[in-house]
């Protein structure tokens, strides 16, 4: 059951366009997603849900405000009359891409399309590419597997101003992208049509599920959304999760993340992977290549970009930095010279 408390917001710790960071009067820090809440500013009372942080989950130790009893009514006209979070407290109206553009072209027509299981996973993909690649427009397509808010994502604001993102759509439940979707096919088509994307990336947002069995776990979202890809007439990529660094057996090598996905995986899709990686038996209808994944740290440090996953950096995860690299490595070669 979820956990709501009240408190007086004291200090404003950082905002950018849909969010705000604030500490609260007992010395907890909350982020308010403006799009849901309206602003929040010093001084005022506000509702904050705290379940995750008092269940000691992966919130980085942030409470979410709730409601801003300050502020009282406040109303922020819709561009369109589809929903995002339905029939909860916290529904808007979003609109979507789709009301605006009923028409665009649905064949992808050989796009390079890389599915990636991990948040973290996208900005070795941006840099890479961009090493390989300079300007190559690449599109966001944030699933809603993770975070729903995109503005919760300071990899993607991060990414968006070093010119590193064309552009991003968030489909499903996630919102907040500079085009709303109501699902993945639909938001490939966007991201290559209205973004203009000559390579889209697919990830949920920050955050990921597991719980240990074969098919629990938000990352098994990769199956159907490489199948939407191959579907519409992409190249679709694999972004093989791996690990040298990971203490949990089912993660070292190969995630089974990836390896129960790619079973779940209906078309026959490209699977890059670093040289030296042993490959498993079983999924041959895929095409498993090796790439090399060439100086993932150099090519990180010199857009200045710090990505860590599960904590852990390059020189404590190599596989899960190289793996990474060749995948997007592989999508640039698959553009036309």
């Amino acid at each position: 059951m979820p956990t709501f408390r009240e408190a007086t917001v004291t200090e404003l710790l950082g905002t950018r366009d849909g969010i705000t960071r604030v500490r609260l009067d007992n010395g907890d820090r909350a982020y308010a997603i403006t799009q849901t809440t309206g602003e929040v500013t010093t001084g005022d009372r506000v509702v904050v849900n705290t379940t995750a942080v008092d269940l000691g989950l992966g919130t980085g130790g942030w409470h979410v405000v709730h409601w801003n009893l300050s502020a009282g009514a406040w109303t922020v006209p819709g561009p369109g009359h589809l929903m995002k979070l339905r029939y909860t407290s916290l529904q808007v109206d979003t609109g979507a891409a789709e009301e605006a553009a009923p028409d665009l072209d649905t064949d992808l027509t050989g796009t390079p399309v890389v599915v990636a299981g991990l948040h973290s996973q996208l900005p070795v993909l941006a840099a890479v590419i961009d090493a390989v690649r300079p300007g190559t427009r690449v599109g966001y397509v944030m699933t809603d597997g993770g975070a729903l808010p995109l503005a919760l994502s300071d990899t993607v604001a991060e990414l968006s101003d070093k010119g590193l993102l064309a552009g991003t759509v968030t489909a499903g439940h996630a919102f907040g992208g500079d085009h709303e979707c109501l699902n993945v096919p639909s938001a490939l088509v966007v991201a290559r049509r209205l973004v203009d994307a000559e390579v889209i990336v697919v990830a949920m947002g920050p955050g990921v599920a597991g719980t240990g069995s074969r098919l629990g776990f938000s990352g098994l979202e990769v199956a159907p959304a490489l199948d939407a890809a191959s579907w519409l007439g992409a190249s679709a990529v694999a972004c093989v999760r791996a690990s040298s660094g990971d203490a949990r057996p089912r993660h070292q090598g190969i995630s089974h993340h990836t390896l129960t996905a790619l079973d779940a995986t209906r078309s026959s899709v490209d699977v890059p992977v670093p040289p030296g990686v042993e490959t498993p038996e079983g999924l041959d209808r895929h095409r498993w290549v090796e790439v090399e994944a060439g100086d993932v740290a150099g090519d990180l440090a010199h857009r200045g970009l710090a990505v860590r996953t599960m904590g852990r950096g390059p020189d404590e995860d190599e596989l899960f930095f190289r793996a990474t690299a060749s995948a997007g490595r592989h999508a640039v070669g698959l553009l036309p010279g």
